[in-house]
């Protein structure tokens, strides 16, 4: 069975991408994909890892947690989404750390899933926007309590990255930039749903929605309507478009707040966060979806 496993990172989509994906749960269905509720898995699947703790699971644990999570018959497809995976805001760096807990959870879902095929996929955000959204959400005493010795000058996505093709050489894994959600939204929700890129889905427009005008998106989808794009990139370039004129300010607009950071900090953050996004979408293991 293919198992899609969307990992986070935190601070990402929301859970909208989920909620968007649960949208097409019928169309799924017939095309024998389950995407059950998150209900039925994470608390399960977090206790089930932690109890195990490294240990190999009983021979029949594998049945007894599909038994538990898919209410289809025999579905060729899982998909499972939760972007507290790794770990909740307030562990991102523990012992000082990026995503200390990554191996331990990827061992974990691999012992408990061995004989299937796993996709891993992961957003991944501008530090200088992360960090002080992560740091909110940890409720941490203090910005270093919260890093817990981490430099944030040398927070590097493909470090992780690396890390999980590491302990996950057999899964594919895939990537897009959190900041790009807007315009890749519908091909974000076939690709992890498994659906092909020419099937009509439902919620292909959730993410842009909340961000661009009312008048816009009816613009928007008017045009679409009357000028169908040829394929993927050309839409991509028409969304682009009306969000450059439609956007709402608020909704786009991040004000950076990262205590005893400069400007010009914040300018070398962003700048070798671009560097390394490059970096990784040159990985011939990675495949990485770009806008």
């Amino acid at each position: 069975m293919e198992i899609a496993l969307h990992i986070g990172a935190n601070c990402t989509d929301e859970d909208l991408l989920l909620k968007s994906i649960l949208k097409n749960a019928d169309l799924l269905a017939a095309q024998g994909i389950s995407a059950p509720g998150p209900s039925s898995y994470r608390r399960l699947i977090r206790e089930t890892i932690q109890n195990l703790d490294g240990a190999a699971p009983a021979a029949d644990a594998r049945q007894i947690l599909l038994d538990t999570i898919i209410e289809d018959d025999d579905p060729h497809r899982l998909v499972m989404s939760n972007t507290n995976f790794i770990c909740i805001p307030n562990r991102i760096f523990d012992g000082g750390i990026f995503y200390d807990q990554a191996e331990f959870k990827l061992r974990g879902i691999l012992q408990l899933f061995p004989q299937d095929e796993l996709e891993i996929y992961l957003s991944l955000r501008d530090p200088v926007t992360f960090l002080p959204d992560a740091y909110r959400r940890s409720k941490a005493d203090s910005f270093p309590a919260f890093l817990q010795g981490f430099d944030p000058h040398n927070l590097r996505w493909s470090d992780l990255v690396r890390r999980i093709r590491n302990v996950a050489p057999q899964a594919s894994l895939t990537c897009w930039c959190n900041e790009d959600t807007p315009v890749i939204w519908a091909e974000l929700v076939r690709e992890i749903a498994g659906l092909a890129p020419d099937t009509p889905i439902t919620g292909g427009f959730d993410l842009l929605a909340t961000i661009m005008s009312k008048e816009g998106m009816n613009r928007l989808l008017q045009y679409l309507q009357a000028h169908p794009p040829a394929n993927d990139a050309q839409k991509r370039r028409i969304i682009a478009a009306f969000l450059d004129k439609y956007a709402i300010p608020e909704e786009v607009e991040e004000t950076v707040d990262l205590p005893g950071m400069t400007a010009d900090d914040i300018e070398d953050m962003s700048a070798s966060y671009d560097e390394d996004i490059d970096l990784i979408a040159q990985m011939p293991d990675v495949r990485f979806i770009l806008p």
